[in-house]
C-alpha cells in the first residue's frame, strides 16, 4: 500500500480514480486532479510548500516531486507526463507537457503548454520555457519549435496511454 501521509494538518487530496502504486509517496499539502497516476516509488513531498497537480497527469517511476520552504511552490497542469526518474522541483509546469525521462526542473522555471524538455535535460533555475519548445541539454536550451497539433496530439496520446496503464492495476 502506497504512503500516504499527514503532515502539520496537511492531507494529500487524492481523487477516487487516481492510480497509486503501492510503493509510492504523498506527503502533506498535495492537490490532484482526477485520472491522475502516481507509479513505483514516485514521492510527491508537500512538506515544505504546496504542490497542486492537474488531471490526467502521470508522474512515472521514481520521479521526486518537491518545492522549497517559503519560496517556490510546484504546480503540473492538465494532461503532463513526467518520466521516469525525474525531478521537478519548486517550479511551474503548464497544460499538455512531456518531461522526459531522468530531466531535472529547478526552482523558479516555468515551462508553457505544448512543449517538451527533453530526455536527461537540466533546467536550471528560473529557466523559462515558452510555448511549443523543445529544450534538451545540460543546461537545457531551446533546440526547436515544434507544430503545436504535432505536439499536442503526442503529448496526450502519451498521456491516455498512462490513463490505460493504470486501469490494469486495482485502485
Amino acid at each position: 500500500m502506497a504512503t500516504i501521509l499527514n503532515l502539520n494538518g496537511n492531507t494529500p487530496n487524492i481523487p477516487e480514480d487516481c492510480f497509486i502504486a503501492p510503493s509510492a509517496t504523498i506527503v502533506g499539502e498535495v492537490l490532484m486532479g482526477n485520472e491522475c497516476s502516481i507509479w513505483f516509488n514516485a514521492v510527491i513531498r508537500g512538506d515544505v510548500n504546496s504542490i497542486k497537480i492537474g488531471r490526467c497527469v502521470n508522474i512515472q517511476d521514481n520521479v521526486v516531486v518537491h518545492c522549497t520552504y517559503k519560496k517556490y511552490s510546484t504546480t503540473i497542469g492538465n494532461h503532463v507526463s513526467i518520466g521516469h526518474n525525474a525531478i521537478i522541483h519548486g517550479c511551474k509546469i503548464h497544460d499538455n507537457v512531456l518531461i522526459g525521462m531522468g530531466s531535472v526542473v529547478m526552482d523558479g522555471c516555468i515551462v508553457e503548454s505544448n512543449s517538451i524538455i527533453a530526455a536527461g535535460s537540466v533546467l536550471t533555475q528560473g529557466t523559462f520555457v515558452a510555448e511549443g519548445s523543445v529544450f534538451a541539454g545540460i543546461p537545457a536550451k531551446k533546440i526547436k519549435d515544434i507544430n503545436p497539433e504535432l505536439s499536442k496530439n503526442e503529448i496526450n496520446r502519451i498521456a491516455k496511454n498512462y490513463i490505460l496503464y493504470s486501469s490494469w492495476y486495482e485502485k
